[in-house]
C-alpha cells in the first residue's frame, strides 16, 4: 500500500514542479520584456518574429477587454480543479498537460493580481509577436501545449481496448 501512495505523491509532484518552472520562466521573461521593450522598442528576431511589448486586460486574442476580474476567478477555479484532479491522475501525458496548463494559468493570473494598482485589475504582459498572429507569452504557450496534451491523452485513452478485468460487473 505504501508503494501506491508513494507513486501518487510522485505523480502529483512532477506536474506541480513543472507548473512552478513555467511560472518562473514566464515571470522572468515578462520582467525582461518590460525592462527591454518599454518605450515602444521592438526587437526583430527572425522572419516576422519580433519582441513587442503589449498589455492585455482581456483573455486570449485580446477578447473580453476589461473582464480581467471575471477571467481571474475562472482561471483560479480551473487551477484548483486541475490540482484536485492530479490526486487521481496517473497518466504521464495528462499529468504533463495539467502541469503546463496550471503553470500557464498561474503565470497569467500573477499578472492579473499584481500588475496594476487594483487587485485583479492587472493586464497580462505579452511580447512574442509574429505580426500575423495575436501577441502572446510563455504562459500562453504552456496553456496551449498543455491543452493539446490533455486532448491527445483523451483520444488515446478512448482508443485503448477495455480489458476483461476493467469491465463493470452487472447489477
Amino acid at each position: 500500500m505504501a508503494q501506491a501512495s508513494d507513486r501518487a505523491l510522485i505523480a502529483w509532484r512532477v506536474p506541480v514542479l513543472l507548473a512552478l518552472g513555467i511560472i518562473v520562466a514566464d515571470q522572468l521573461t515578462k520582467h525582461w520584456a518590460i525592462n527591454r521593450l518599454s518605450g515602444n522598442r521592438v526587437i526583430d528576431v527572425v522572419w516576422t518574429l519580433q519582441f513587442n511589448l503589449a498589455f492585455n486586460s482581456g483573455m486570449a486574442f485580446s477578447r473580453a477587454e476589461g473582464f480581467g476580474p471575471v477571467i481571474a476567478v475562472i482561471a483560479t477555479a480551473v487551477i484548483v480543479w486541475l490540482l484536485v484532479s492530479l490526486r487521481t491522475e496517473t497518466g504521464r501525458l495528462s499529468a504533463l498537460g495539467m502541469g503546463l496548463v496550471i503553470g500557464g494559468a498561474m503565470g497569467n493570473l500573477v499578472d492579473r493580481l499584481f500588475r496594476n494598482d487594483a487587485w485583479l485589475r492587472g493586464s497580462v504582459v505579452d511580447f512574442i509577436d509574429f505580426q500575423w498572429f495575436p501577441i502572446f507569452n510563455i504562459a500562453d504557450i504552456a496553456i496551449n501545449v498543455g491543452a493539446g496534451a490533455l486532448i491527445l491523452n483523451t483520444i488515446l485513452v478512448s482508443r485503448r481496448p477495455v480489458s476483461v478485468d476493467e469491465e463493470p460487473e452487472p447489477t
